[in-house]
C-alpha cells in the first residue's frame, strides 16, 4: 500500500498497518479481521479466529484486528463495505476471503488449503498467537469514561502485564489512576518506564493529566477559591484557580465555562494562560473525546466569532 500523495493522517494510517499486517505477513499468514465495537457478529466470530489462530500458531498464522472506525482509511482501501470482514494476508496482499467462514471447521478447512499452497514460515514450537489486547484497552477506556477509576486501573495493569510494551495501556493506567485519587502511584508509573517506552506520543495525554493533577488545589479548598473568584470577578489569577478547582473536583463543564468567559474577556492575559489551560485539559482528556470536541467549537467561537 503505497504512502504518495496520502495526507499526514494517511500516511501514519500506512505506518501503522504496514508494522502490524504487511511486515509479519513476508513470512506468516496473517487472518486480518476488520470489525467495530457496535458489530454484534463481529463480537461473535471473534472467539472463533481467536481460537482457530492459537491451535494454528505452530503453523505461522497470526490473526490481526483493524476497527474500521478507527482506520477507517485502511477500511476504504480494503473496500470493505460490511463487517466482520476477514481476509487472508500473505507478503502483504489478500490471498483468500474468509467472510463467509463463520465457524471454526469452515475456517480450518480454508486454511489447510491456503497453507498447502503457500510458503508460510511454521510458528517456533508452543509459540502463541499475540493477544490482541484493542478490546480490552477499549474496555478500560469505557470504564474510566464512567468514573471508575478503580476498576480501569485495574484492567489496564492486567493489560500491561500480558503486553508489557503498550503504551496505550500504560497511558491509562496513569490517567485512571489519576481518576481514583493516587497521583504519588501514578507518577510512579511514569517514572518507571523504559525510557524508549515513555517517549512515546501514547504518553501525552497521560503527561497532561499529571501536568494538571499537580496544580489541583487540596481537598477542601474548593469552597475558598468560589469565594475569592465571586469576591474579586475581574481578578485573573482568582478565576484560573477556582476553574482549576473545578476541574480538579470533576466538574469539567464548569471549568470550561469559567475557563471561556476568561478568554471572551481578555485572551492575551497572562500570555493566553486561560486558553492555555483549556488546551492541556483537551489533552489530558483525549482529542477525540466529544466533550472536547464540542468545548472545541465553544473556544473556536469565542476567539473567531
Amino acid at each position: 500500500m503505497a504512502s504518495l500523495g496520502l495526507n499526514l493522517d494517511e500516511q501514519k494510517a500506512v505506518d501503522r498497518f504496514r508494522k502490524a499486517i504487511v511486515e509479519p505477513s513476508m513470512t506468516k499468514l496473517v487472518i486480518l479481521d476488520f470489525w467495530a465495537e457496535w458489530c454484534g457478529p463481529c463480537k461473535a466470530l471473534t472467539p472463533v479466529l481467536e481460537k482457530v489462530a492459537a491451535d494454528y500458531a505452530d503453523k505461522g498464522v497470526i490473526l490481526a484486528k483493524v476497527n474500521v472506525d478507527e482506520e477507517q482509511f485502511i477500511a476504504a482501501q480494503f473496500q470493505v463495505r460490511s463487517i466482520p470482514t476477514v481476509y487472508a494476508m500473505f507478503q502483504g496482499q489478500p490471498v483468500a476471503d474468509l467472510t463467509q467462514a463463520r465457524s471454526e471447521s469452515q475456517l480450518k478447512q480454508y486454511l489447510d488449503q491456503i497453507l498447502s499452497q503457500l510458503p508460510v514460515e511454521p510458528g517456533a514450537p508452543g509459540e502463541e498467537a499475540p493477544q490482541d489486547v484493542a478490546p480490552l484497552i477499549a474496555m478500560g477506556e469505557e470504564i474510566l469514561g464512567q468514573g471508575d477509576g478503580e476498576r480501569a486501573a485495574t484492567i489496564f495493569a492486567q493489560i500491561i502485564e500480558i503486553a508489557p510494551d503498550n503504551t496505550h495501556a500504560h497511558a491509562g493506567l496513569i490517567r485512571a489512576l489519576l481518576a481514583a485519587g493516587h497521583k504519588d502511584e501514578a507518577q510512579a508509573v511514569l517514572d518507571g518506564l523504559d525510557p524508549k517506552l515513555a517517549q512515546d506520543p501514547a504518553l501525552a495525554q497521560a503527561r497532561a493529566a499529571l501536568a494538571l493533577a499537580e496544580e489541583a488545589p487540596e481537598e477542601g479548598e474548593l469552597a475558598g477559591l468560589r469565594a475569592a473568584a465571586l469576591a474579586a470577578p475581574d481578578d485573573m489569577e482568582a478565576q484560573l484557580a477556582f476553574a482549576n478547582g473545578l476541574f480538579a473536583a470533576g466538574d469539567r463543564d464548569a471549568a470550561a465555562d469559567k475557563l471561556l468567559a476568561m478568554v471572551a474577556a481578555d485572551r492575551t492575559w497572562n500570555e493566553g494562560a486561560a486558553r492555555a489551560r483549556l488546551l492541556q485539559i483537551f489533552e489530558a482528556i483525549g482529542l477525540e473525546d466529544p466533550w472536547v470536541a464540542r468545548t472545541r467549537r465553544k473556544l473556536s467561537t469565542v476567539l473567531f466569532g
